[in-house]
């Protein structure tokens, strides 16, 4: 089987949007693929380094979060970079070989210089960390990387490592694959991109109630004040929902929004229902997994043991090609 890497940064609750965009992919890919999963907790501080405090709390709630939706710790390693200390040593000679133009580069690191204003981004590990991605794929000699289109240049970089270093040194590294992953609509009940920084989000734990505060304070057509107002759903967040949780309704609920036989009230309480549907048994689940929460701590153990053996054995190869191994 091919070998898929992929991380998500531990900086606070899971919400429907991961749930949309990245978690149902997990789930398919480990059962076609040698998945490895990662809490990328260093990946967090490059951004949040000054408020380490949260990132062990996010931790184990994202590993409650992969469970209850149904990442499964038998098909897929499931482990926390920061414990797999093999992934510092690549980082730093990985580093020691990348130009950096080729950091300067980066659109991510652009963006982000200027987008962010409430932290000092001017740090070594900020402008590096494109190359710390590069030593968690090429670590684990991933075949493959799940990605969104935005994120080709990221991966296109981690190629031009690989072929840097295999070049230099002789082949060894895979030049990794992307799988494209398909992004919904998902905005935040507010209508911005669903983020927990902005107070928007439906979270994977929330509760029956919340859920259905939640979508009662959702945006929708300012021009539809009555029910039989002629709507406009394509600037409504209630529509967007519907195309991702109820793709068989969501025509009818567009043409009757646009004929002015549909309320906004009863739309919302409909759509609550819907995603609370969706939500229940991911509720259950973590109900469960709360319960035992010694079983998160085995399966972390577990899965970084098994994370640090496949990164030590790459470690050997590395270390043999830059003349880094003794012989005795």
């Amino acid at each position: 089987m091919e070998r898929v890497l992929s991380g998500m940064r531990p900086t606070g609750k899971l919400h429907l949007g991961h749930l949309e965009g990245v978690l149902k992919s997990y789930i398919e890919m480990q059962k076609n693929y040698e998945a490895y999963y990662m809490v990328a907790d260093w990946h967090a501080l490059t951004t949040d380094y000054e408020k380490p405090e949260n990132v062990t709390e996010n931790t184990i709630e994202m590993y409650k979060d992969w469970l209850s939706v149904g990442i499964d710790p038998e098909k897929a390693t499931l482990f926390i970079q920061s414990e797999v200390k093999e992934h510092a040593e690549l980082y730093l000679l990985l580093g020691l070989l990348t130009p950096v133009p080729w950091l300067e580069r980066n659109p991510t690191y652009k963006e982000q210089k200027q987008e962010i204003k409430d932290r000092d981004l001017s740090t070594y590990g900020f402008l590096g960390y494109p190359v710390l991605q590069a030593a968690d794929i090429l670590i684990y000699n991933a075949h493959k990387v799940p990605i969104g289109e935005d994120q080709r240049p990221h991966l296109e970089l981690t190629r031009e490592i690989a072929r840097r270093f295999n070049f230099l040194y002789g082949k060894f590294f895979n030049e990794p694959q992307e799988i494209l992953t398909q992004m919904p609509k998902l905005p935040g009940i507010d209508g911005r991109k669903m983020s927990k920084s902005y107070n928007n989000a439906i979270f994977l734990s929330d509760s029956e109630k919340d859920v259905e505060e939640k979508v009662r304070q959702m945006f929708t057509d300012p021009q539809k004040i009555k029910k039989d107002d002629i709507g406009h759903p394509d600037n409504c967040v209630v529509c967007a929902f519907y195309s991702v949780y109820d793709k068989e309704k969501v025509e009818e609920v567009i043409k009757e929004c646009r004929q002015g036989k549909r309320g906004c009230v009863d739309c919302k309480k409909q759509l609550a229902r819907k995603l609370n549907e969706v939500l229940t048994p991911i509720r259950e689940k973590r109900e469960e997994i709360e319960k035992n929460i010694d079983k998160i701590k085995d399966i972390i153990i577990y899965g970084n043991k098994k994370a640090q053996k496949t990164a030590k054995e790459t470690m050997d190869v590395v270390r043999e090609k830059m003349k880094l191994k003794l012989d005795f």
